[in-house]
């Protein structure tokens, strides 16, 4: 039987499926911070130390627990991802996805590709529903303390991912066969299945390459950040821009549901297509695969 051909949809996370840096539910209010005081901190240690933005913000995850003799451990922080506060909709977003996928003959997949921290996603309600999160991640003893960044998620590191869900080489340790050649038609999710959905200047990145390379680009907004997604949509880095509202029947389910449909009839079209062509005796060029 034939596979059935896949449609993936990665995902940012603050401020795109929950309402704010996922530092800011839990962690920074047990060091007795305020979000706009720990961001401060964090942003001005990396620029006076010419530091990459996300491990500044590690070291001072790390830095400030010390001082303030709070714990931090994994567990810890899992347990902190239990306070975040989602979108209206995105707890049952990913179950209708996938069964409106299957009625239109796709299965869907969901990826988040974030910034923030794997471990306090792991703790939220919806870590079950991905099939893998890349985000930054520390890396711990045998006591469960971090010692060391495993993982640092920039804004352009975000597109090695992409990368890796268009192969299929889901492992981060696995450069070999993330960068060996691959005939266009064994990738295992091309990129005009993909669907990427962001909020900011982070995501563009990968709004951009989905774009490009015949995907799609959704950014998402709240009152406070409308006008900078209405200025991506303006310069063409995204296709499109919605509420962060993943209610059924809202606006942004139902294009979702029609670049679903798009992507399973341009599916269709080229199997008919190949199967005409082979049905001659010719060949199916490569570059014909997955064309949208």
């Amino acid at each position: 039987m034939k596979q059935q051909p896949i449609v993936a949809f990665l995902y940012d996370f603050d401020k795109t499926l929950c309402t704010t840096d996922m530092q800011d539910y839990a962690f920074i209010p047990s060091l007795g911070m305020t979000p706009a005081e720990f961001w401060a901190e964090a942003n001005g240690f990396g620029r006076r130390n010419r530091m990459d933005g996300i491990l500044a913000y590690m070291y001072t995850m790390l830095r400030e627990a010390a001082r303030r003799n709070r714990p931090f451990t994994r567990t810890d922080l899992v347990e902190k991802g239990r306070s975040i506060v989602l979108f209206p909709g995105v707890e049952d977003w990913f179950r209708r996805i996938n069964d409106f996928g299957a009625g239109q003959g796709v299965q869907v997949e969901h990826y988040i590709i974030s910034s923030g921290l794997r471990e306090i996603i792991e703790g939220s309600s919806i870590s079950g529903d991905f099939k893998e999160i890349y985000a930054s991640e520390f890396y711990y003893d045998e006591s469960g303390v971090p010692v060391w960044p495993k993982l640092a998620v920039n804004f352009t590191a975000k597109t090695q991912f992409v990368y890796r869900i268009n192969k299929g080489v889901l492992d981060v340790s696995n450069d070999r066969d993330l960068n060996a050649s691959m005939p266009d038609d064994s990738k295992r999710v091309p990129f005009t299945s993909m669907i990427y959905m962001g909020d900011g200047l982070s995501d563009v990145p990968c709004m951009k390459m989905m774009r490009a390379y015949g995907g799609q680009a959704i950014a998402v907004y709240q009152a406070s950040n409308r006008a900078g997604v209405e200025d991506l949509l303006a310069k063409g880095r995204v296709d499109y821009i919605f509420q962060a509202d993943y209610r059924a029947g809202s606006a942004l389910e139902a294009t979702v549901q029609d670049i679903i449909r798009k992507m399973a009839v341009t599916d269709r079209l080229w199997e008919e297509n190949a199967r005409q062509v082979r049905s001659i005796g010719g060949d199916v060029l490569l570059g014909q695969v997955g064309l949208f």
